[in-house]
């Protein structure tokens, strides 16, 4: 029994016989149309992502299978949070707030990719994953939350396996995470003026030592790029 397959990557819940898919699956005579709808009705629920995606055609029936890949956890937590970037610099800036319930959520759909033999540690990989991106779990920094995790305070939830939250949690994360967008805001308005005030102040030095005073000051190394001059390659 030949088969055919196509591997592709595709916007979530918007697959159309447009290329690539199209063009691709047409030497395979199956129906395109009916892969399309198959395709955007098991990916709805990652919409605004790429993903990637197989189809294998049996080519004397035309009868297929589709199998989805899931996106990188950061995208599935990106999403969860409501957000487009996480946070340049992860240890000071906080740019969003999970709850766990949604953690349980990215921990399941890449269960497959993750080490953890138990959900629970592969709960705890996810929470890893947001301490590089500066995202809070339940108001706490990564940190915490794993102890909190370890204590055994989310044990109810992650053995329920629940991954949805109320439309009220939503409310109240998604004005969480505009407070924490506008105090980062604020706090990088104050390094750059702090920065520009030492950069005047340093005028005529060499570059590499105006960059060393920046960063002894505590500006952070994204405005230090942006602000202070380049150093001069040998």
């Amino acid at each position: 029994m030949a088969k055919q397959t196509v591997e592709t990557l595709i916007q979530a819940g918007k697959a159309t016989a447009a290329p690539p898919l199209g063009p691709a699956l047409g030497p395979t005579g199956v129906n395109i149309g009916q892969v399309v709808a198959e395709i955007n009705k098991k990916t709805a629920d990652m919409i605004g992502m790429q993903v990637p995606v197989k189809v294998t055609v049996d080519s004397e029936t035309k009868t297929f299978t589709i199998e989805i890949g899931t996106p990188p956890a950061a995208a599935l937590i990106k999403k969860e949070a409501g957000i487009q970037k996480g946070a340049s610099n992860p240890l000071t800036d906080k740019v969003a707030d999970l709850k766990i319930e949604q953690v349980i959520k990215v921990a399941k759909m890449k269960e497959d990719a993750l080490l953890g033999a138990q959900l629970k540690g592969r709960v705890k990989e996810i929470v890893g994953t947001c301490q590089s991106m500066g995202i809070l779990v339940e108001g706490m920094i990564a940190q915490d939350a794993l102890k909190a995790i370890d204590a055994g305070q989310f044990d109810e939830k992650i053995a329920s396996g629940k991954t949805e939250i109320t439309a009220e949690e939503k409310a109240r994360l998604d004005t969480e995470r505009k407070k924490l967008q506008a105090d980062m805001e604020k706090r990088r308005g104050e390094f750059e003026i702090k920065a520009k005030s030492l950069i005047k102040n340093l005028e005529g030095k060499d570059a590499k030592k105006i960059r060393k005073d920046l960063a002894e000051a505590g500006i952070p190394q994204t405005i230090i790029d942006e602000l202070a001059p380049a150093e001069q390659k040998k």
